[in-house]
């Protein structure tokens, strides 16, 4: 009983440090050809946005809109994937009962 405590102190504990990584960690999300991108943490929060100056027209703005929503999903996309890598490397590729997930 003691060994299982001992691996789940040092599971919740690989499981933080994970956490910490994910907050540090950044992805890029790009969209029209690479026209906007999109840069977020590892924990989803969005940490830029470029544009790049041909879209800037009037006429473009609804253009401009889908492109933020595609880079926004292709960067949150990649943060979910890496996320996913993060916690198979932290539990051995073990299935983590629900709730227990990032």
């Amino acid at each position: 009983m003691f060994d299982i405590m001992k691996q789940a102190q040092q599971l919740q504990s690989r499981m933080q440090d994970m956490q910490a990584e994910l907050s540090a960690a950044e992805v890029e999300g790009r969209a029209g050809g690479g026209l906007v991108s999109i840069v977020m943490s590892g924990k989803g929060e969005i940490k830029k946005v470029s544009i790049d100056p041909s879209l800037m027209k009037a006429e473009e703005h609804e253009i401009l809109e889908d492109l933020i929503v595609a880079a926004a999903a292709d960067a949150k996309a990649k943060a979910e994937a890496m996320a996913a890598e993060k916690m198979k490397s932290v539990t051995g590729g073990l299935p983590l009962p629900p709730g227990l997930g990032l």
